[in-house]
């Protein structure tokens, strides 16, 4: 009986100690949203869990041949290591073009 009482135990313990991901349960906590119409748009948000993204968005060679939207913006969340990452891109005529950091733990 003790003997089972002990692995009961200890399998609560173990089962309260596993990590929890609060990623299925992230509320938004901030959230901007600007959309100027056809020249372009800007957006930012922000989740309980840490991800946060912004992004600007401006059409570019207006009346040329080869209108463009010229796209920026920065990603940042916290990966299943508990490490921050952040993802910093531009996506324009030459195409997307990302660039990665890992960041120290906040």
């Amino acid at each position: 009986m003790k003997f089972t009482l002990v692995v009961l135990f200890a399998v609560f313990y173990f089962a309260s100690a596993a990590p929890v991901d609060d990623s299925k349960n992230a509320q938004i906590v901030r959230y901007d949203s600007d959309n100027i119409g056809i020249d372009g748009y800007n957006f930012a948000f922000e989740t309980s869990d840490g991800t946060s993204r912004q992004e600007q968005a401006q059409l570019k060679n207006i009346g040329a041949e080869n209108p463009a939207l010229a796209v920026r913006g920065s990603v940042k969340w916290i990966g299943a290591d508990g490490q921050q990452y952040a993802l910093n891109y531009v996506a324009d005529e030459n195409g997307f073009q990302p660039e990665g950091a890992h960041l120290p733990h906040a």
